[in-house]
Parts: structure tokens; C-alpha cells; sequence
């Protein structure tokens, strides 16, 4: 290939974010990017450990076919042509997620590792790092989606404990509330016997709607329509029994108020946080943070040790039914443009911008 095919003086590829992670050696990139160096006659992977090659020689390539194209060989060091060892791990954590689910009983770690090969640790590494969970995390949420799935399928308590792989009734009914957010009966019957309490309010950003089951705070939204927050929180617990109205709930909602307004002052109210397992991790790193910072969803999947989490990170943040309290409009894009919000990319501004005039 000829040389003018390259950027001579290198300012072009120095200067272009795909160089960064190849002087980072950055094994993520794998299979996403290449490079083909001009003096050595060579083509890469990101993370090839050969010396690094200057700029100005280095062409860079978004497939295999392109690196391919300049009539190179590939680098015997890397071995460009192979598949990348983070497409092998997502391979062996897939397999591991299919024997996990298939399984009667729970496998163990050393089971899960053997069948794919790694050490008991270093597949646990691996494992969380891909799914943001452990292996035995991975297990239980799975189980709790079995029991669900059973539960609304109108299966009887029992049956659905034991077809999700429960050894025992006991075993089950120590985590059933925290697992379900709510007793098992109760979640089979969509929640019918469950009492939500609830008031809407209002705030310099617009209408607010707090309930709160018997174990604590459970829903605070935001929006422009009061009957609109209501019809969200029917959505939510079609089958409960709300109760509005209630003159001694007013005062919950005004500490919500309160905490909105000047966000120094915190919230001190119990919460009732129903997610999956992945979810409550993420919330729990959102509370976290203190009131003036924020974080990328970079950060956060660093926080929960699952870096490669960032989408399933965004969903969590999403998913999230706590306005304020959970503060998710403290995650931003890594640029630190605001991202998307709920509620309103401009309540998000103006709950930043409140939080920082308290920091300064």
C-alpha cells in the first residue's frame, strides 16, 4: 500500500479518540477497531502489547476487512484474525447464564468455572464484570423471575416456589418480601391486599405525586398533570388498594417538597426500593452521591465493579420510580452533557443547578 494512504504527519490519527484506546491498549476496543503500521508492514488489534508505533505511520481501521485490504500481514504478537478475548468471555458467560437457568439447583462457582474452563476467580471476575452481577446473584434474580412468572401464571405459593428451584418453603419465605416487594400472596393477586398511600403536591417544578407502602416511600414522580401522576401510579398498582386524601400523609409530601426545594436538607424518609437485583445496585450507588457532584453511567458501572454495564446502567437509571430520593439527574453523559431524565431534561438542569449553588 502506498504511504500517502497514511496521514504523514500523524496529526490526523494522534488526534482521533480510536488512537487513545490504542495507546491505552485499551481490550475493550478488540474487535472493534484495527490499526495497520506502515514501517513494520503489520496490522493489529487495539490491545496488541508490540511497541507503540508512531502516529504518523499508523493507519486506522473500523473493520478487519479494511486492515486486511492494505495487503499487511497480521501481527503474530496480537493475532488480529482471532476472535478477541472479551467475545470469548461474552461466549463462556452466556453458557454459564444458560446452565444457570437450566439447572434444578443452583450450580456452583467451581462448577461454572470448570465448564468453562477458567479458574473459580478468575470466571467470577469475568462473569460480574459482563452481567454487573455475581454468579450467584445471577442465580437468585433468576429465581425470583421464575417465581414471579409462576405467581402471575396463577400458580399456587408453593408451586411456584418450588418449579423456580427452591429446596424449601422456609428458605424462600425469608427473602419472599424482599425478593417480591410484597408477600408472595399478595403478588399473585396483583398486589390486591396491598395498601399504597398517596398525595399529590406541588413544587416550583411542577406537580408531584408521593406514595408510600407500609415499609416506606415507594413512588415520587413529577410532572405537569396531577391526574396524569395518578393514572401512572394506578399503572403501577393496578390491583392495590389506594388510599388518597389523607391529611397525616400531607406532611410526607412536604418533606419531599422541602428537599426539592433546598436540597441541602436531605431526605430522611424510609424507602420501599422494588428492582431486580442489578437495579438496586445502581439506585444504591446513585445515593451515593453527594448533593453538587455528578457521574457519568461510565462511573457508576465502575462503582458496581460491571464497567461493560454502562447501557444496563442507563436502563437502571431509567427504571428508576424515586424521584430526588434516588438521584438519578446526577448521572450524565461522560462529556458532561445532560442526558435524557424522566421527568424532564429541564428539571434535571434545575435540580443540578440548585444542587450546586447549595455546594458552593
Amino acid at each position: 500500500m502506498n504511504a500517502h494512504h497514511f496521514d504523514t504527519n500523524g496529526r490526523a490519527v494522534a488526534q482521533d479518540p480510536r488512537w487513545a484506546r490504542i495507546v491505552a491498549r485499551d481490550k475493550t476496543a478488540d474487535g472493534q477497531l484495527w490499526y495497520s503500521v506502515l514501517t513494520t508492514g503489520v496490522y493489529c488489534r487495539p490491545s496488541c502489547p508490540s511497541r507503540l508505533a508512531n502516529p504518523k505511520n499508523v493507519q486506522l481501521h473500523d473493520t478487519l476487512e479494511s486492515a486486511r485490504a492494505t495487503g499487511f500481514r497480521p501481527c503474530k504478537r496480537c493475532n488480529p484474525e482471532a476472535s478477541s478475548a472479551e467475545a470469548d468471555h461474552t461466549d463462556v458467560v452466556t453458557q454459564a447464564c444458560r446452565l444457570i437457568e437450566e439447572s434444578e439447583d443452583i450450580p456452583s462457582l467451581e462448577m461454572l468455572a470448570q465448564a468453562a474452563g477458567l479458574s473459580p476467580g478468575y470466571f467470577h471476575r469475568v462473569f460480574k464484570s459482563a452481567t454487573g452481577l455475581t454468579p450467584k446473584a445471577y442465580a437468585s434474580a433468576h429465581r425470583a423471575n421464575r417465581v414471579r412468572a409462576g405467581l402471575v401464571a396463577g400458580n399456587s405459593v408453593t408451586e411456584a416456589i418450588y418449579d423456580a428451584g427452591f429446596n424449601s418453603s422456609g428458605r424462600f419465605y425469608e427473602q419472599s418480601t424482599r425478593m417480591l416487594g410484597m408477600t408472595p400472596s399478595q403478588y399473585r393477586s396483583g398486589g390486591a391486599d396491598e395498601e399504597i398511600r398517596f398525595a399529590v403536591g406541588h413544587t416550583s417544578l411542577g406537580d408531584l405525586l408521593v406514595a408510600s407502602s407500609k415499609k416506606g416511600v415507594v413512588s415520587i414522580l413529577l410532572g405537569n398533570d396531577p391526574d396524569e401522576l395518578v393514572r401512572n401510579l394506578q399503572d403501577r398498582f393496578p390491583k392495590a388498594r389506594l388510599v388518597g386524601a389523607d391529611r397525616a400523609y400531607e406532611a410526607t409530601v412536604a418533606r419531599v417538597v422541602g428537599c426539592i426545594e433546598n436540597p441541602g436538607i436531605g431526605l430522611d424518609l424510609p424507602l420501599d426500593v422494588r428492582g431486580t437485583a442489578f437495579q438496586q445496585r445502581v439506585w444504591q450507588a446513585l445515593q451515593d452521591i453527594p448533593v453538587g457532584d455528578t457521574v457519568s453511567y461510565a462511573d457508576i458501572a465502575r462503582r458496581i465493579d460491571a464497567p461493560k454495564a454502562v447501557r444496563a446502567v442507563a436502563g437502571a437509571c431509567a427504571a428508576n420510580k424515586l424521584a430526588v430520593a434516588i438521584p438519578c439527574h446526577r448521572v450524565v453523559r461522560n462529556d458532561g452533557a445532560l442526558s435524557g431524565y424522566a421527568w424532564g431534561v429541564e428539571r434535571k438542569r434545575a435540580l443540578l443547578d440548585r444542587e450546586a449553588l447549595q455546594d458552593a
